[in-house]
């Protein structure tokens, strides 16, 4: 057995607390390595004649990577407290794992053994339940709709007649969002992410001038006000999008660091090297990658602080908003996020946390911070698959597996999946205008775990690569919409609300069948789905490793009765089908 290859830790992402009585253990080995894994555990108080009072639980294995197997075991244990290790066996060998080394046989020192000394309530990862169950719309306010042209800011080009710069400015506002929420509505979206909206000099704003005012350009307080109203109408949540990281240029504390340098009395609000300030050639201060447009805030200054903080709570007790997306979270100090929670908790308990991680996300993941990342793996993997076939069906359930297991149960039903964002090429483009992949890739956005957003146009097709091509005007002439893909769309939101198992209840997994088709389950203790997509221009026949018994099955896509014949399933080339077990 290689157990150098056997790895565990008593932290909360391998052993924690999904409820009061209920506690999740994994513990990863070696690919192809060990058959079985059973977990020995107990309350390290119980005992009965000098005997302590252990039980037995076998593992199951969930999946594996390109370099590990996967297990995990859910136990209700009688109390609070638990002392715990592994039995580990293959054809060969048979080993106790436990916190300080292995041995031969489960030892009677529990001091041998992982610890959870006490499962306290506030310890459990928790997020908004409501989260679990919405469907995201990304707005870049810009160009989603010009609805008060007397808004406009100087320059602005007539509503999508030419092709989008860096610089460009095309009207959209707040009103535009409001004249159109009926389509949102009906498009089944239940959640809107508005790219920043507060005062900045740019078409993104994410150069901050004014943390308290909404930019003139897109309108008011009071027309946000409104708009918020009529989302809730149509239970419509709202999500705001904060830059606390980095200011804009025109930021007032910083034009004051530039006119006073060290007389500034926001001299330390930055990160400034040495004075005078220079912005070029290079700028002398920290700043958002090298853009000197954007000088990094000083996020442990008290001022600074206290500043950020009241606007997040500003916005969310006077507006009432759902949600914070958060910007460049990563680089922010831990300490900052953890307070910034406390206080925005403190408003609304039901607000959405979410930061913008592109990497491993565990240490803002603990309960003390976000209630979600940007699930940016998910976004990589299922367009290497789908999108640019550049990858293979075992490489991606390899690679899915990895990033499931990454994080604890709780975390990943609240996961913010995308699939294309303002930072991204568009979905269509990225799929080489092949209208059925984009239809493919949706599917796996829509029957995966956690909380899925469509980015604005993907839905009608738009197309563009990087910024600025990725932030095109939306097109809202019916004729050049693709309502074949924009149909589908609806279809796919609606069976997710109308489908448990493709949103959040049940297990997920994936079956190895071919290198032609993925094949993802989501399943309960009586239903299960089946995802079935071709990949390839060729068709494809799948024998299923599942037992039906007597149980009805049904296409969810044409819903009609499917015949079950021993599992097997026949998919013509680029297919995608749904099949219910009930």
């Amino acid at each position: 057995m290689n157990t150098a290859a056997v790895y565990h830790r008593a932290d909360r992402s391998m052993a924690y607390a999904v409820a009061k009585d209920q506690m999740q253990i994994r513990i990863k080995t070696a690919k192809n390595d060990v058959s079985q894994v059973k977990l020995i555990h107990g309350d390290p108080y119980d005992w009965s004649k000098e005997k302590w009072n252990k039980h037995e639980k076998s593992m199951n294995y969930k999946g594996s990577d390109q370099l590990h197997d996967y297990w995990e075991v859910h136990i209700e244990p009688p109390y609070h407290r638990l002392r715990y290790g592994f039995i580990l066996s293959n054809k060969k060998q048979t080993v106790f794992y436990g916190e300080k080394s292995f041995h031969q046989q489960a030892p009677e020192d529990i001091g041998e053994y992982f610890c959870l000394p006490y499962m306290n309530q506030s310890d459990i990862f928790t997020s908004p339940k409501w989260v679990h169950d919405t469907v995201w719309y990304q707005i870049f306010p810009e160009r989603f709709a010009n609805g008060d042209s007397s808004l406009n800011p100087p320059g602005t080009i007539p509503w999508a007649i030419e092709e989008p710069k860096r610089d460009s400015f095309f009207g959209g506002d707040l009103q535009g969002v409001i004249d159109h929420l009926d389509y949102l509505q009906d498009l089944g979206i239940t959640g809107i992410y508005f790219t920043p909206l507060f005062e900045a000099s740019s078409n993104h704003k994410y150069d901050t001038i004014d943390y308290f005012e909404i930019d003139q350009h897109f309108g008011d307080k009071e027309k946000l006000k409104e708009l918020i109203r009529e989302c809730k109408k149509r239970n419509i949540r709202v999500m705001l999008d904060a830059v606390f990281n980095h200011s804009g240029f025109f930021f007032p504390p910083f034009q004051d660091v530039l006119e006073k340098g060290e007389n500034s009395r926001y001299k330390d609000w930055f990160h400034i090297w040495d004075f005078p300030v220079q912005t070029t050639p290079e700028p002398n201060y920290d700043t958002f990658a090298f853009t000197y447009m954007m000088p990094k805030l000083n996020t442990e200054h008290p001022e600074v602080k206290n500043y950020l903080l009241e606007a997040a709570r500003y916005w969310a007790r006077e507006f009432e908003i759902d949600g914070w997306r958060l910007d460049v979270a990563n680089e922010v100090d831990h300490a900052f996020w953890r307070e910034f929670r406390e206080e925005v908790k403190k408003i609304n308990p039901d607000l959405y946390i979410l930061g913008e991680v592109w990497h491993d996300s565990i240490p803002w993941l603990r309960g003390d911070q976000f209630d979600a990342v940007m699930n940016y793996p998910f976004t990589t993997n299922a367009l290497q698959l789908i999108a640019k076939r550049t990858i293979s069906v075992q490489t991606f359930i390899e690679n899915m597996t990895r990033v499931q297991y990454m994080y604890p149960e709780p975390v990943n039903k609240a996961a913010f999946n995308l699939i294309g964002s303002h930072d991204t090429p568009r979905i269509l483009t990225e799929c080489g205008n092949n209208q059925q992949r984009v239809k493919q890739i949706l599917t796996v956005l829509l029957t995966y775990y956690g909380t899925p957003c469509i980015y604005y146009g993907d839905e009608v097709g738009l197309t563009g690569g990087m910024d600025p091509g990725c932030r095109k005007c939306m097109e809202w002439n019916e004729e050049n919409q693709d309502q074949d893909v924009l149909n589908y769309t609806k279809k796919l939101i609606s069976l997710r609300k109308n489908e448990p198992l493709l949103a959040n209840d049940g297990d997920l997994s994936f079956y190895h069948i071919s290198e032609n088709s993925l094949v993802m389950k989501r399943e309960s203790h009586d239903e299960a789905v089946l995802i079935l997509i071709n990949l390839s221009d060729k068709k494809d026949t799948l024998k299923i490793p599942y037992r039906v018994n007597k149980r009805k099955t049904i296409d969810l896509m044409t819903e009609e009765a499917h015949k079950w014949k021993k599992g097997k399933i026949k998919l013509q080339p680029q297919e995608i089908k749904m099949i219910k077990i009930f």
